[in-house]
């Protein structure tokens, strides 16, 4: 257990941190500090003198804002341990639609380059997170910069006074410094809370742009899983149907000139269709495997780990029955990971688990291999978690260098 600080001992460390909110809060100030100064220097007297310094104090503190509430942030976290979400806008990957225009997460464009350049402009400049930081860059320092600047004021006014020969301002100083020092920085935590947190408007903004962004990407990958099973179709089965009318068409012909030609064209025929039936068979398992319609998501589960080149230990809870769209991407969920496994963590053996809890379906992959997975853009992980999300899903994913990985899919769900 963490002993208490000493009285001395909270009066530094809060001493300390008073000074730090103060430097924090004073880059704003002294941006109109120097504005006033330089209007002063320039020409007292001619209003026209003080269009560059206003200039100046508009585009300092709104260049400085976002710096600040970052600094505040970091010390509020580390401090009290609350964390405050940033929250601004993320720019979301430029993709080409089937109809030929791109998509940048806010509206469609004929090129690329078009998207992006109204992409950089709705993100940075037209971020509401903007409006927020800098309310924030203009209170703190009336606020929370004032408190903590009296523990610095009072031990510069004892140093004063010792040094001019007053002990009575010397004590006064050192006392106020004392008493003000272990509270005078506490205001950062619930005022940058109050100030940078989410407003209820803005985080339903957030919400709509979110499932806006998911619209688009879920539309882009169904049209890219119908090319694909078009693409299947046509060079697969498509092909060796038409063979196999050909074949049997051939057989026809030759059944009263050549009998045993057309029973090879039959056998050959015949092999033919079982092929194509495989294939249509594999096909289907990647659209909805049987197993997952027929015996639920644990069962399926259970053969994936069954079928995996890994040693996979399964445990899971007996009865697990959810919606079919959410067990579906679930088990391609796994899948994923287990083939990521195989594929680049030279690991040997896997252990993978499915619980309830208070927030939904948990769903752990763990395994024994080198580590250093990482969710990069376009792989694998990044389109999981996307799908994951289509659900309010999460995929955390723990890698660190020589192992193990340990991947973990939260998705919000109630029971069927």
């Amino acid at each position: 257990m963490r002993q208490p600080m000493s009285w001395p001992a909270r009066a530094g460390v809060g001493f300390l941190r008073s000074c730090a909110v103060v430097l924090v809060s004073l880059p704003v100030p002294a941006v109109w500090a120097a504005a006033v100064a330089w209007g002063i220097w320039w020409g007292a007297g001619n209003p026209w003198s003080w269009v560059l310094p206003f200039l100046l104090v508009c585009v300092g503190t709104t260049a400085l804002s976002r710096p600040v509430c970052r600094m505040f942030r970091h010390l509020v976290v580390r401090w009290t341990g609350t964390g405050i979400p940033a929250r601004y806008r993320q720019a979301a990957p430029v993709v080409q639609m089937s109809t030929g225009y791109w998509w940048n997460g806010f509206s469609y464009g004929r090129t690329r380059r078009d998207a992006l350049l109204d992409q950089r402009w709705r993100v940075r400049w037209r971020d509401p997170a903007n409006w927020r930081d800098l309310r924030f860059a203009l209170i703190a320092p009336f606020t929370m910069g004032v408190i903590a600047a009296v523990p610095p004021s009072a031990a510069a006014l004892a140093v004063l006074g010792f040094a001019r020969s007053s002990p009575a301002l010397g004590v006064l100083g050192l006392v106020v410094a004392g008493c003000g020092a272990p509270y005078a920085w506490r205001p950062v935590a619930p005022v940058a809370v109050r100030f940078l947190g989410s407003s209820p408007v803005r985080a339903l903004t957030e919400r709509v742009d979110e499932l806006t962004a998911q619209r688009a990407e879920v539309t882009v990958a169904q049209a890219a899983e119908i090319r694909r099973i078009e693409r299947d179709l046509h060079d697969g089965a498509q092909a060796r149907l038409v063979l196999l009318g050909l074949s049997l068409a051939t057989a026809e012909k030759l059944m009263e000139t050549d009998p045993g030609r057309a029973r090879d064209l039959m056998q050959e025929a015949r092999a033919g269709a079982a092929t194509s039936l495989t294939e249509l068979r594999a096909l289907i398992r990647g659209i909805s495997p049987p197993v997952l319609t027929e015996r639920g998501l644990v069962d399926a589960v259970r053969a994936l780990a069954l079928d995996s080149a890994l040693d996979v230990e399964v445990s899971a809870e007996p009865r697990l029955l959810l919606d079919p769209p959410i067990e579906s991407a679930v088990y391609f969920g796994v899948a994923e990971l287990l083939t990521n496994t195989v594929k680049h963590a030279e690991a040997t053996r896997a252990w993978l688990s499915l619980t309830r809890d208070g927030t939904g379906l948990v769903v752990v992959v763990e395994d024994d291999g080198r580590g250093g997975a990482k969710v990069g853009a376009g792989g694998g992980l990044t389109g999981l978690r996307s799908r994951l999300a289509v659900f309010d899903g999460t995929l955390e994913v723990t890698s660190p260098a020589g192992g193990p990985t340990r991947a973990t899919m939260v998705v919000p769900c109630a029971s069927s």
